[in-house]
């Protein structure tokens, strides 16, 4: 296992710990991912989470790697409808995303902006491409799949066999509307 590495907002109001390797390093081209990066772009002073490409990168950690050392009281959540399954969360004195949480979700992808210049972990794969009207632009520099593959949920299901089967939760207070 790698070392721990200190994660921070833009402001620096909000701090988080990882520790150990990430599960995997992705870029998702979801409908989601891509409309959630569009309105929550248009906050005060945010920070995108789409790229060049109009994907978001993530990077994804079991939860029982993640550790919130300063300003867990600033986290608020987004859900593209009121019924999602899935949550953004922001750290809301600055609009920087931290994560994206799946409903009983045993990981959180973390978003790229929190890792400083040159220290974020190597793209391993862009997912969900299909959504695309048409995936021919982007590069080939990794494998770009169309959808989530055979040895992406064999990574997430080896670190849910590692973490004993939980799903620790995360409470976030209030929301953010966009």
């Amino acid at each position: 296992m790698s070392s721990s590495q200190s994660l921070a907002c833009a402001c620096g109001r909000f701090n988080l710990l990882v520790q150990g390797d990430p599960i995997t390093s992705v870029e998702c081209h979801c409908d989601s991912c891509r409309a959630a990066g569009a309105r929550l772009g248009k906050l005060p002073c945010a920070r995108s989470m789409l790229g060049p490409q109009g994907g978001t990168r993530f990077v994804l950690y079991r939860k029982d790697r993640v550790r919130f050392t300063a300003g867990a009281d600033q986290l608020r959540e987004f859900r593209l409808s009121p019924g999602a399954g899935s949550r953004r969360v922001l750290a809301s004195c600055c609009n920087t995303p931290v994560f994206l949480e799946f409903k009983g979700g045993h990981w959180l992808s973390l978003y790229a902006g929190l890792w400083p210049d040159g220290t974020l972990p190597l793209l391993e794969m862009r997912t969900m491409t299909g959504d695309l009207a048409d995936a021919s632009f982007l590069p080939d520099d990794v494998p770009n799949l169309r959808n989530q593959s055979v040895s992406f949920f064999a990574k997430l299901m080896k670190a849910w066999i590692a973490m004993g089967f939980r799903s620790p939760a995360i409470d976030v207070k209030g929301e953010i509307r966009a």
